[in-house]
């Protein structure tokens, strides 16, 4: 078993004003040479957008990118013909693949978005670009773990174009869940979104991750009434 723990003190910060970010791994202006990437998981970005600020029309290529709204209200166009607005526990997911152009508002004057934006490394390039988008209903992951991304189209949640499997739970306080790794060779990124919880025996709090590979299996249990966490299970190589 290897681990690493990630604090949430220590991740990289950035106030724009408009934009309040905090960055799990390396990104723009934030570099730590031991932060780089978490096997194919590339970003993970908790970001605060004001009231109608956010991202003009910017490019991508290549890149698995998903964002897992927190609140608010986010008003998304692409080079694809998409014009829509995500909303809270909405989950949009983009294969930029060959390349696209998109910008990311929020839609609103009067309410700050909250949002996290992670990217993942694919499994194929050059593919012709995808757009998908999933509500997330709280009463599937109470006390239970509820997967929203996966490596296949027919499965539950949406997919990517990586042997990458997403699941989100939250659960009350003393639960205790184990997850099974998905695949051979594949480590998961703990992301605590709220509350305490122990992840084979570490503690993590808010905004705390720990990253664990070469095992087969992790038990979680929450500490505090509540407590909400993301496994992002992906390929270390």
């Amino acid at each position: 078993m290897n681990y690493v723990i990630h604090k949430a003190e220590d991740r990289g910060h950035a106030n724009h004003g408009w934009l309040d970010a905090h960055h799990s791994f390396s990104f723009a202006s934030y570099y730590d040479p031991k932060k780089t990437h978490f096997g194919m998981l590339r970003v993970l970005n908790d970001d605060t957008i004001a009231g109608g600020m956010g991202f003009g029309k910017h490019p991508h290529d290549n890149m698995e990118i998903i964002t897992i709204m927190r609140k608010g209200a986010l008003q998304h166009e692409d080079s694809m013909g998409h014009k829509e607005i995500i909303e809270t526990n909405e989950v949009q997911v983009m294969s930029a693949g060959s390349g696209i152009l998109h910008s990311e508002v929020n839609a609103r004057k009067d309410e700050e978005v909250q949002l996290f934006q992670i990217w993942v490394f694919p499994n194929k390039k050059n593919v012709e670009p995808r757009y998908d988008k999933l509500k997330l209903d709280e009463s599937k992951y109470k006390n239970k773990f509820c997967q929203i991304i996966s490596p296949e189209e027919k499965d539950e949640g949406s997919w990517i174009y990586q042997d990458a499997w997403f699941n989100i739970g939250k659960f009350d306080k003393g639960n205790s869940v184990d997850y099974e790794v998905k695949k051979k060779n594949n480590g998961v990124y703990a992301f605590v979104i709220n509350g305490t919880a122990t992840v084979n025996g570490q503690e993590l709090n808010k905004r705390d991750a720990l990253g664990i590979w070469s095992i087969e299996k992790l038990t979680i249990t929450s500490q505090s009434p509540n407590m909400e966490i993301l496994l992002m299970d992906v390929p270390m190589m």
